[in-house]
């Protein structure tokens, strides 16, 4: 090949490079936040509601199927057997209202007796930490400060394996913990500011914003995990300084796509007024319809993403 003739079409693939990058540093934008990160969506008062309510209407499922003698179907196989049951209903309150003075008899009964002691090693003071540690719901929110969120993964650069990493601080949630009961702890939406996203390359980074997840317009600026369920909590009570490993699963949205996700997450309670944990889940590029840009020296980027957050929560309040 003629020499000038190979010389000019390296200048040309160097242009071509630059001229990429150069589009990508223009079009990529800043990654300046157009809001405060924020997600408070729990609230202890409207969890403590919630949780009252579905364990009253399970009750009353339970008392109906038991008074039938065997598991309805639906809610409308036990709305009619509620009818049969007024009548029961009227002769109990009935022999209630003839048992009212036997009832008043005994209280007044208990009333004179003696209170029970306490074991010699269940001192008052033991029994009431006991039961400030074990007992309480608390809020804790996330600290974005002492958080950060990332994405891992793979490509070749100019024929050498490379691990990418994106990664922001910019994280926001909620989280609620039952020490009496975790199963019925909750975790609120979690939402990461995409566009605050930084790799150990300016160009890569811009091309993030520009072209591959969008974050420069205001509408996909955030991604977002919703939960969905919570599996593998520990069935009895948890204590200050216990590390419990769970499965949460939820819905994450990447600009317009929504997809089930579900991480492995590890949580201590550091202290009454901090939780410290991890997460870390699989994905894939071609899920979110997300295309890598043609980039001099860069190839064979793969389908597979993991995405991680180490986070800190701190106390918001206790109930």
């Amino acid at each position: 090949m003629n020499r000038g003739v190979l010389i000019g079409l390296i200048l040309l693939v160097i242009g071509a490079g630059a001229g990429a990058g150069a589009m990508w540093y223009i079009l990529g934008g800043e990654g300046t936040p157009s809001q405060p990160i924020s997600a408070p969506t729990l609230s202890l008062e409207v969890t403590e509601e919630v949780n009252t309510a579905a364990t009253e209407v399970a009750q009353l499922r339970s008392d109906i199927d038991a008074a039938l003698g065997s598991d309805q179907a639906d809610d409308s196989a036990r709305a009619a057997a509620v009818g049969a049951l007024v009548e029961q209903v009227e002769v109990l309150s009935t022999a209630a209202a003839g048992m009212s003075g036997t009832v008043a008899e005994a209280e007044a009964a208990t009333d004179e007796a003696e209170p029970t002691a306490l074991p010699p090693t269940a001192t008052p003071e033991a029994a009431e930490a006991s039961s400030a540690s074990a007992a309480g719901r608390s809020l804790y929110r996330i600290n974005a400060e002492l958080s950060e969120v990332r994405f891992i993964i793979h490509e070749e650069l100019f024929g050498n394996p490379k691990e990418v990493i994106g990664a922001t601080n910019e994280v926001a949630g909620d989280i609620i913990v039952n020490f009496a009961n975790p199963a019925n702890s909750q975790v609120g939406e979690i939402r990461v500011n995409a566009r605050t996203l930084e790799t150990d390359d300016e160009n890569r980074t811009r091309a993030l914003r520009n072209q591959i997840l969008q974050s420069r317009l205001d509408e996909f600026e955030f991604v977002t995990f919703v939960p969905t369920a919570i599996t593998g909590l520990p069935e009895g009570p948890v204590a200050i300084g216990d590390t419990v490993t769970f499965q949460l699963t939820g819905d994450l949205t990447v600009r317009h796509i929504t997809n089930s996700v579900t991480f492995d997450v590890t949580v201590t309670l550091a202290s009454e007024e901090r939780l410290e944990g991890s997460a870390t889940a699989p994905t894939t590029r071609a899920a979110y319809e997300l295309t890598i840009p043609r980039a001099p020296g860069v190839a064979n980027v793969t389908d597979e993403v993991t995405l991680e957050i180490d986070f800190v929560a701190d106390l918001v309040e206790s109930a």
